[in-house]
């Protein structure tokens, strides 16, 4: 059993990076807007993105490189495109998973005392959000990829458990007959909902490329990492993530759907939403808070910190490969700057909180299909070790994912 949970990481980091606000704020959201008439589309969407991200992890501990060189290998054209895409959205996506944080820390740990630099009011939840990026910002500049690496696997470990027994509490508590229609959303925020939702669920397509960073950095810890153990590691990490994307979505259908209810777009406000109407369907006890509490921080808190990793580990990675300038804009210089930029951002647009999510979830949709592409061109080519090729079944699911996520864009374009 040791061998096994040591040999487990990269897939645990996939999950804490997609059990953030995928699952939290959307997933909740679908509950409590739709009941359980979303579950079609969180199935199918991650069907659907499966093979995709599975590729990143396979192509990785098959070759001993990240997607980031096989990127490369297709020509500096696919690399440069990812590196803007990145560079375009990696400030947005902080912010919105900083800001749902800060938000559930302000909540359940107190709020701080409002001051006044000049003419501008620096509020409790802005102090959270500089206290957690510089916690996160600490975490991972001294302890790097190994603490990140261990921490994960707690970090998992206690959100599974807290989220299952929310879960339990609820239907326990629930005397209404529990619907399994399923809706197709017909108008335009009815639509731009469902594309956010599958958008980030169970998180954007380029996580794959970061899964595989994080594989070859696995592979420099154990020296053997095989593909069959990558793999592994990452179904693992991948079935959590389905698991607790249906517990948040009956979450919210059990405790908020039909209560009249509706969310607020200030961080703080729908963090105390959330809170509140847990701990009052599910009994206003300590337990019960301390069990939401528990669920909802840590989920948040592992995608701030696995988040804070991830781009910045790419953007290096890729600057390098680019330009060869690693050493002047290496990780440390990228995790600097999406931290400070993160801040930023978030002391101007922290009610906007609704807006920025929206944004970073239809952009990780509408460039899911360029990351689709080019993970499977790349598994299939030359490239990729002829063993580790996919099969005639993930050939098959990945012809049907791409022509699903350039449909389901194409229809969105067309309802705006």
């Amino acid at each position: 059993m040791s061998f096994k949970l040591k040999n487990l990481g990269p897939g645990l980091l996939f999950a804490g990076a997609s059990i953030g606000v995928s699952h939290l704020v959307q997933s909740t959201r679908a509950g409590a807007d739709f009941g359980l008439g979303l579950i079609w589309a969180l199935l199918l969407i991650n069907l659907f993105k499966y093979p995709f991200f599975q590729y990143g992890p396979r192509y990785a501990s098959a070759t001993g490189e990240s997607l980031l060189e096989g990127y490369k290998k297709l020509g500096k054209g696919v690399l440069m495109t990812y590196y803007i895409i990145t560079l375009a959205t990696m400030f947005t996506i902080q912010t919105a998973v900083t800001i749902v944080t800060a938000g559930l820390a302000s909540t359940l740990f107190g709020e701080f005392l409002t001051f006044e630099i000049g003419n501008r009011v620096i509020k409790s939840i802005e102090i959270w959000t500089i206290i957690i990026t510089f916690i996160c910002l600490s975490l991972l500049l001294i302890g790097k990829f190994k603490l990140l690496d261990k921490l994960m696997k707690v970090i998992i470990i206690v959100l599974t458990v807290s989220t299952i027994l929310a879960v339990s509490m609820a239907l326990l508590n629930n005397s209404d007959p529990i619907s399994f229609k399923q809706i197709l959303p017909e108008n335009s925020i009815e639509i731009a909902f469902l594309i956010a939702f599958m958008g980030w669920m169970p998180s954007p397509l380029d996580l794959s490329v970061i899964h595989s960073l994080w594989v070859v950095e696995k592979k420099k810890e154990l020296k053997v990492f095989s593909t069959k153990s990558a793999i592994f590691d990452f179904n693992v990490g991948y079935i959590s993530t389905i698991i607790l994307g249906i517990g948040f979505l009956l979450l919210g259908a059990l405790i908020m759907f039909n209560s009249g209810e509706s969310f607020s777009h200030s961080a703080g406000k729908f963090a105390n939403q959330l809170i509140n109407m847990y701990k009052t369907s599910l009994g206003n006890f300590n337990l019960a808070y301390i069990i939401i509490g528990i669920a909802a921080f840590t989920t948040m808190f592992s995608t701030t910190l696995t988040t804070l990793d991830a781009n910045p580990r790419a953007m290096a990675k890729t600057t390098k490969l680019l330009f060869n300038k690693s050493s002047k804009f290496g990780y440390i210089f990228w995790i600097a700057l999406l931290a400070i930029g993160t801040i930023f951002i978030f002391i101007f647009l922290a009610s906007e909180m609704g807006l920025l999510i929206k944004i970073a979830t239809i952009l990780s949709f509408l460039t899911a299909p360029f990351y689709a592409i080019i993970n499977y061109i790349l598994i299939s080519s030359k490239h990729t070790p002829k063993a580790w090729r996919p099969s005639k079944q993930l050939h098959i699911l990945s012809w049907l994912g791409i022509a699903f996520l350039i449909g389901v864009s194409v229809w969105f374009l067309t309802t705006l």
